[in-house]
């Protein structure tokens, strides 16, 4: 793994709290936040007295080397502007300015957070962690989003092993980078419903890329 390969995109609790509709009361359990990248999400739901651990092959970097990275996404973004709904986030400016307020704070948090285990560098499909260890497992913007960089079988591995650690699975969201519905979808929702899981597609109410406004939620079929 190459640092230039890797899409740093820090994003908030409040980010977090739409796209997977978290509630206060689940904010206060533990949950396993899956390629989190140099999000604040941790540092802000520990400030609030909750416990999250992160993943993400990011963290076997330095700070200084992924807060380089910011700029070369932004640039990124400005070209592709279309393809974003600015209305929460009016323009490319106010996003860049977001992006580094929630970037500096995971930075602030960085050193203490590893040496506290709540930034660990791992990656799907193998996890560490004991079976529901969590009470949810989260992937933001990587599950089904790199589609056509990750095959299906890959997923449902990853899945199965975030299934394993965590009593609940959501991934937000459930189209890829090119905006269209992940090719893999609906195979996985086949699958998972075999192997006896509750896959529902849910309506939220965030969306920043057009067309991603759904999140995947997986249960244990009672």
């Amino acid at each position: 793994m190459e640092l230039q390969n890797i899409v740093p995109w820090g994003r908030t609790l409040a980010e977090y709290r739409t796209m997977f509709m978290l509630t206060k009361e689940e904010l206060k359990g533990s949950i396993l936040g899956c390629g989190d990248e140099p999000a604040s999400f941790n540092a802000e739901v520990k400030a609030l007295g909750g416990s999250v651990i992160s993943i993400d092959p990011i963290y076997a970097f330095e700070k200084e080397q992924i807060a380089h990275r910011i700029d070369e996404v932004m640039a990124q973004v400005r070209i592709k502007a279309d393809d974003f709904v600015w209305e929460n986030i009016p323009n490319p400016d106010a996003l860049y300015t977001m992006r580094m307020k929630a970037m500096h704070t995971f930075l602030e948090d960085y050193a203490q957070g590893k040496v506290q285990g709540r930034y660990i560098h791992e990656e799907l499909p193998t996890l560490s962690f004991k079976d529901k260890q969590f009470d949810v497992a989260l992937s933001s913007h990587f599950l089904l989003l790199y589609s056509t960089h990750l095959d299906e079988a890959f997923h449902m591995e990853a899945i199965l092993e975030m299934l394993r650690v965590a009593k609940e699975v959501r991934i937000f969201p459930i189209i890829t980078l090119e905006g269209k519905k992940s090719p893999h979808l609906d195979g996985i929702m086949a699958t998972l419903k075999t192997l006896g899981y509750l896959p529902t597609i849910e309506k939220v109410e965030y969306e920043f890329q057009k067309g991603g406004d759904e999140m995947l939620r997986v249960r244990v079929n009672l």
